[in-house]
């Protein structure tokens, strides 16, 4: 399975591709960024790229407590704002994002577009599960998002009708991610800035469950105080607990990986035995990828999604 942003995504495109780079239009505004994965020759001429963009990242040396990536500086070569908005229209009645964009230090801008499938499948899963609740009689789905970054997969839940939980290690993130929610006209997501690991044991032992969880881990990543997380280390660790507060039916399970060292199948695998899968489910894994106006395809992550 590899799935792509619609192209009726007017707001976002992918122009092209190599050498390291990615060549990407937001809004109004085209930008150059490291993309490793992207080990072949542009398309377009080095002079080409320059004349399209507005701005350029530069990584620098060092890590930064983001994670791994290193901090860098952006070489703007057209006037553009520092902050601007962008709308993902949804391929589905009643999803409609509202994103602000801006540039920070570590190469992201404020949205993966890849992720678009993802905001899909969690909204169509999602508005099944509140009609279902509806019907009978029951409260709003609960949906549970970690690592949430600024809240687009938390939107699509929340849009969709549910009691949406958003947790990020970074106040500032979350900051962003409640001013997507107000552009979007939502409200009511419950904001929570703690270590994701600390939050979900917790929630074990009190027995909360949840009829939704999207997991968006880092490779490298640090909790307010100073909590370590590696991917390697910590992965199985935290679906073994998610395994305790995802409700055994009538439930869903997102879970995106960014690291190079892992493929789809090892994704698959690692839920399926950190959730020890029996009776009734399907679980499926694949790629989330790019394709540029040249028709080269980028992948950039990999995806699972239980659905029990």
């Amino acid at each position: 399975m590899v799935e792509y942003p619609s192209e009726n995504w007017r707001d976002y495109a992918l122009i092209d591709s190599g050498n390291g780079e990615k060549l990407e239009r937001f809004g109004s505004y085209i930008m150059a960024r490291p993309e490793p994965k992207a080990i072949w020759t542009p398309s377009l001429s080095p002079g080409q790229w320059a004349a399209k963009m507005h701005t350029r990242f530069t990584p620098g040396a060092g890590f930064g407590k983001a994670g791994k990536e290193d901090v860098g500086t952006w070489s703007k070569e057209k006037r553009m704002d520092e902050q601007w908005r962008i709308v993902y229209p949804g391929q589905q009645k009643g999803l409609r994002l509202d994103l602000r964009l801006g540039l920070t230090s570590f190469k992201h801008v404020g949205v993966f577009p890849e992720q678009a499938p993802n905001w899909e499948f969690i909204y169509s899963r999602t508005r099944a599960l509140a009609a279902r609740a509806s019907a009978d009689n029951a409260p709003a789905p609960k949906v549970l998002n970690l690592f949430a970054y600024t809240g687009a997969a938390s939107l699509a839940a929340k849009a969709a009708g549910a009691d949406v939980t958003h947790l990020d290690s970074v106040r500032q993130v979350v900051n962003w991610a409640r001013g997507n929610m107000d552009n979007t006209g939502l409200d009511g997501i419950h904001w929570v800035v703690e270590d994701a690991m600390k939050f979900a044991k917790r929630e074990a032992r009190r027995g909360h469950l949840y009829d939704g969880i999207i997991l968006d881990p880092p490779a490298y990543g640090h909790g307010p105080d100073g909590e370590r997380w590696k991917l390697d280390d910590c992965l199985f660790d935290m679906l073994r607990t998610v395994n305790l507060i995802l409700k055994p039916k009538d439930s869903f399970l997102v879970l995106n990986l960014y690291s190079n060292g892992y493929s789809a199948l090892l994704g698959e695998t690692v839920v399926r035995e950190a959730f020890g899968l029996k009776g009734d489910y399907k679980l499926e894994s694949g790629e989330l990828a790019l394709r540029d106006s040249f028709g080269k395809n980028l992948p950039l992550s990999i995806v699972v999604r239980l659905v029990r």
